[in-house]
């Protein structure tokens, strides 16, 4: 398999480690969805990562839709989502919180990083999303009391969580603030103190205009 994408985004990045952690073997093509648009294409049409292509030469291209696929390749046992019930449907609620919470993020970088004049009303918004996630993960996070979100195991909702908080505290370090976020930086701390984490991680490179 070989799965396209940098590290610094929280997409790739959290398939990566659930790749590792299910300790399915891959090669790491860092390509860009700048620098290497032309690269990525053949695979994915859309020019976006993460893409991961599989040994028969099938692309997956959209971290849920891969995810889901290495839940199924793993089987029901294994699989860090389960197949059905309440408990899925709140993993999966936030998964979509932590993964929005990512694309305001990625969009707020963009914005600084490409538009020479900053829309005050788009960024404006951007900021009230991440805020209003992040409030939102911080009670789920204050809620538990097992070592992850869904128990003694960690689920896709707890890698997604984390790499999508890691990214937001170097994008945007101003709307993070530890003090109001204590649980939130508590599950990050142990997700990334697993090998998985500190093997798979890239220190954010905005792009350039």
């Amino acid at each position: 398999m070989m799965l396209i994408g940098q590290y610094d985004s929280p997409f790739v990045r959290r398939v990566a480690i659930a790749l590792r952690l299910y300790g399915s073997k891959f090669e790491h093509k860092p390509w860009s969805t700048f620098g290497d648009a032309e690269l990525i294409a053949p695979y994915n049409p859309l020019r976006r990562v993460p893409t991961l292509v599989l040994d028969d030469g099938a692309a997956l291209i959209d971290s849920a839709m891969i995810l889901d696929w290495l839940d199924e390749t793993a089987g029901p046992e294994r699989a860090m989502l389960p197949l059905k019930g309440v408990e899925r449907r709140h993993q999966l609620w936030l998964c979509a919180l932590a993964t929005g919470l990512g694309d305001k993020s990625v969009s707020l970088v963009y914005e600084s990083a490409l538009r020479r004049e900053q829309l005050k009303l788009w960024v404006d918004r951007c900021e009230a999303q991440i805020t209003g996630a992040l409030d939102a993960l911080e009670k789920e996070c204050a809620a538990i009391k097992t070592p992850y979100l869904f128990g003694e195991r960690i689920g896709h909702a707890d890698i997604a969580v984390a790499c999508v908080l890691r990214f937001t505290r170097e994008a945007h370090s101003r709307l993070f603030d530890g003090t109001r976020y204590p649980s939130l930086k508590a599950h990050a701390a142990r997700c990334e103190a697993l090998p998985a984490f500190a093997e798979i991680v890239q220190p954010l490179i905005p792009p350039k205009g």
